[in-house]
């Protein structure tokens, strides 16, 4: 007798159909699984026979042949585990074939026939509903996130002996219940409790209104950490569509469970500079979301970003241009999302005191030289807002009552959001001046006569690149966003050019741009 239960699988974060075939016929007992099964799924046969046997079913002597089709496509991971055993009930005659149509079957079965939990449930839950499926069974720990898909029906058996007790009356039991309400993520942290580094807040909260990267230069202890960690308190909540690509992501990776993605805050991943380039950027012989997926629509932090091997830094240029990242394998490409803002901290110098008033820098000009150019230019052209965090004064740690607190920076940066989600209302995928293209920037923001002169003037000056260029102009139209101002100023640009990589050239001409604004 022939069974086929429908079934899904993950390619990227994308999930598509996979329909579970199973044939038992007379002949020697041995069960074989065809369609290109990883050796995960070859394993199956152990558990699934096992959970069969103590779920109380019968498993006849038979030839069983299982196919997962289509079969010219490699299957991953043990969600294949529940629709096999529901198929080879089917096939056996210990189950109707009616009872599985239009039902989508998922999940890891334990020796025991517990039903457990699996990756990529979220993805699997969006592509059921696309495909007309009426009920998609599944792991009870997985329901919470599958139920972000609400159109579509659940059910969480416990057990498969639960799941095949319920086919045979005729009626799933819903799995709305198994979803508890999330409460509001409660931060400890706030923007308050970093005493003095006003430009620092200040240019962090540029790049929060904005989406721009941002490094942080500064000896050690000036609290570079302190107020990158600060971040995700200032940034908006996720959108709803934001929050379904990002949890279907962390979903796929397996680590939804150690993150707050759920509570509608921004991702915030801050790899150890020992990372390889496939942690940070994705990729494995299984491809896996890296850490620039894992940040998507939140923040990469990257502590003593200079100590991570320049390869790895610079795998990071084609996600920062493109918001994705594509690993190309043999048999098929895999794209992930990337659209994160960078946060890098680094010392000004390899023992950390040049430019420190408090201490003695002992590193040679070479050995200054050769550590900065561990970022290379191109990478450095794609961080918009280069920021020196000074160290403060021990007398000053003391102080209470410090500058503003989150809430009401975010709000200012959720008014900036705002405007600029009006701005690029008919641009798709544009939901901020960062992640604009340059050139529609350049011919749709008001600017006045006499700061793009200064912009041009400065540009000539400094040698920027067009890309460079056009990243002072996004700055410099959020910082107007910020203050509700409908054309870019002069004094927007000089802040926004007090932000670029210092030269002596670079520090000459900003200081005449402040100069010049200033009179």
């Amino acid at each position: 007798m022939l069974a086929a239960v429908r079934s899904a699988a993950l390619v990227g974060i994308d999930a598509y159909d996979v329909i579970v075939e199973v044939d038992a016929a007379q002949g020697l007992p041995q069960w074989t699984i065809v369609g290109l099964a990883a050796s995960a799924v070859k394993e199956s046969r152990e558990r699934v026979g096992a959970a069969l046997v103590n779920s109380g079913f019968k498993v006849p002597p038979k030839r069983i042949t299982i196919n997962l089709a289509p079969a010219d496509v490699r299957k991953e991971g043990t969600a294949f585990d529940l629709p096999i055993a529901i198929g080879i009930l089917v096939a056996t005659g210990q189950l109707a074939s009616d009872s599985v149509a239009k039902r989508m079957f998922v999940g890891e079965l334990g020796l025991d026939g517990a039903v457990r939990t699996m990756r990529g449930a979220l993805s699997i839950a969006r592509h059921a509903l696309r495909v007309g499926i009426s009920t998609l069974v599944l792991p009870a720990a997985n329901v919470a996130e599958a139920a972000r898909v609400s159109a579509l029906d659940l059910s969480a058996p416990v057990t498969l002996g639960d799941l095949v007790r319920e086919l045979r009356e005729g009626a799933l039991t819903q799995a709305r219940e198994f979803c508890a309400g999330v409460e509001p993520a409660n931060d400890a942290t706030d923007f308050s409790d970093v005493v003095g580094q006003h430009g620092a807040k200040r240019a962090l909260e540029v790049a929060a209104a904005g989406g721009h990267n941002v490094l942080l230069i500064g000896p050690p202890g000036a609290g570079k950490t302190m107020l990158a960690r600060r971040m995700p308190t200032i940034l908006p909540k996720l959108s709803e569509e934001e929050a379904l690509e990002v949890i279907a992501i962390h979903s796929v990776a397996g680590v939804l469970g150690r993150s707050r993605v759920t509570e509608g805050m921004r991702p915030f991943r801050a790899p150890h500079h020992t990372i390889s380039s496939a942690g940070l950027i994705g990729g494995g012989s299984l491809p896996r979301p890296g850490e620039v997926s894992l940040a998507h629509h939140g923040v990469l932090f990257l502590d003593e970003m200079l100590e991570f091997p320049r390869h790895v830094l610079d795998g990071l240029r084609q996600p920062m241009e493109d918001a994705r990242v594509v690993i190309a394998r043999a048999a098929q490409s895999v794209t992930f999302p990337a659209r994160f803002t960078l946060i890098g901290a680094s010392n000004p110098c390899p023992c950390g005191r040049a430019a420190d008033p408090l201490g003695v820098c002992i590193c040679s000009v070479a050995d200054i030289e050769r550590y900065n150019a561990r970022i290379s230019g191109p990478l450095a052209d794609r961080i918009d807002m280069h920021v020196t965090v000074g160290a403060v004064a021990l007398r000053d740690l003391s102080a209470a009552g410090n500058g503003d607190s989150s809430p009401s920076i975010r709000s200012r940066v959720e008014r900036a959001r705002a405007t600029q989600r009006i701005r690029f209302a008919r641009k798709p995928g544009v939901s901020c001046n960062a992640f604009a293209v340059g050139r529609w920037l350049d011919a749709n923001t008001p600017i006045r006569a006499e700061a793009r002169t200064l912009l041009q003037t400065a540009a000539e000056r400094l040698g920027l690149s067009a890309r460079g260029y056009h990243r002072v102009l996004k700055v410099a139209g959020t910082t107007a966003d910020l203050e509700d101002e409908v054309e870019v100023a002069p004094a927007h640009i000089a802040e926004a050019l007090r932000y670029r990589p210092r030269s002596g050239a670079a520090s000459t001409i900003v200081g005449s741009a402040t100069s010049t604004v200033a009179e």
